[in-house]
């Protein structure tokens, strides 16, 4: 219970449905900036905390806060600093729901004798030949199964979704029929938790302990690699970017590449962008999760994007249901927005069954 609209209804639909609830709220992050105070954000927020709790007593179930912070860092912040510092843009939702969201809290699940976990994720539950997948929600604009590719079967087996089936709107009307009125109004967050003012390159600066070593004022270049100008350091960037580069050229310009090594970064046209970085036909992802024998699938590359039809190819890792090697998506038509580090996120007829973190595009 993160004391937001989606978990507190959640609890409502189960303690209707006859369940025996109990709520967790779990710290991951500790900040006391002001502007995190405010608005109130996910678990960055005490405020947040103490309303998951008030919900809960109001609703008349025991409800605990657990420390999950040392786990989190170790799992999730840890990673976030670790793909930045070698030029990535990582995804920490997708962590933190694989080894906070569920793992931690499977086994905070045992130790207080609960069978199931129940989230306030939009997301449902399918079943194909004996075994059970994530499939989409009812609310395609509410989806969240692209965040939940790494969640095991063996957790989806003791995972509840009490709003698969609902929209936004009709969450929200069920709180106000309840008379959580608050909830009902709050707003989402769209930021990452424990960055709280939205700024990663400030909690980089204050994270990682060698920072003022690793990043260093580099090379910005073009795709033929003639110096244009210089950079604050590789990681200051990310693919696609435009606004912020401190650089004029007479037109506009796009981070094209990131080179870590080199601590260069190599700017273009939006032209070059679509056709150097971003516009492809082959990935290469690893940390691969497969669940299925078909190699026929549809691979949606960010959140909300359109799946699109594409072929998996193992590399290595062995058999089509146990691969942990690396793979390679060959597209049918080329796609546009790749981003290294994001996750792609493997569908068949509805079900998903797979993925893996991008390593780079192919032409």
């Amino acid at each position: 219970m993160s004391g937001g609209i989606d978990s507190t209804v959640s609890a409502m639909l189960l303690l209707e449905q006859g369940y025996e609830v109990v709520g967790v709220t779990y710290r991951v992050y500790d900040s006391i900036k002001e502007s995190c105070m405010l608005r109130e954000k996910g678990c960055c927020s005490v405020e947040s905390i103490m309303e998951a709790r008030d919900n809960a007593r109001r609703m008349g179930f025991e409800h605990h806060i657990v420390d999950f912070r040392d786990v989190f860092k170790e799992q999730v912040i840890s990673n976030f600093c670790d793909e930045y510092m070698h030029g990535r843009t990582p995804n920490p939702c997708v962590l933190c729901n694989s080894h906070i969201k569920w793992g931690e809290m499977c086994r905070t699940a045992d130790e207080l004798g609960c069978d199931y976990i129940a989230t306030g994720h939009y997301a449902r539950i399918g079943e194909h030949n004996d075994h059970l997948y994530l499939r989409a929600a009812e609310d395609d604009k509410k989806d969240q199964t692209y965040f939940l590719w790494m969640i095991t079967e063996e957790n989806i087996r003791r995972t509840i979704f009490p709003l698969g089936d609902l929209t936004k709107p009709e969450v929200r009307e069920i709180a106000r029929q309840h008379g959580f009125e608050k909830v009902a109004e709050k707003a989402e967050s769209q930021e990452i938790c424990f960055v709280t003012d939205n700024d990663y390159r400030r909690f980089l600066r204050e994270t990682v302990a060698d920072y003022s070593e690793r990043v260093r004022p580099g090379d910005y270049v073009d795709a033929s690699g003639r110096m244009l100008g210089r950079h604050e350091g590789f990681c200051n960037y990310t693919i696609g970017q435009r606004k912020g580069l401190g650089i004029a050229l007479g037109t506009p310009a796009y981070v094209t590449k990131i080179d870590a090594d080199r601590n260069e970064v190599t700017l273009g046209s939006n032209d070059d962008l679509m056709k150097r970085s971003l516009l492809c036909n082959h990935l290469r992802i690893r940390d691969v999760q497969w669940l299925t024998e078909d190699p026929v699938v549809e691979a949606r590359i960010r959140y909300k994007s359109k799946p699109q039809k594409a072929r998996l190819e193992i590399l290595s890792g062995g058999e089509w249901s146990k691969a942990d090697g690396t793979a390679r998506i060959v597209f049918d038509e080329a796609v546009w927005g790749i981003t290294p580090g994001q996750s792609v996120v493997l569908y068949k007829d509805g079900l998903l069954v797979g993925g893996g973190i991008i390593s780079s595009a192919e032409n």
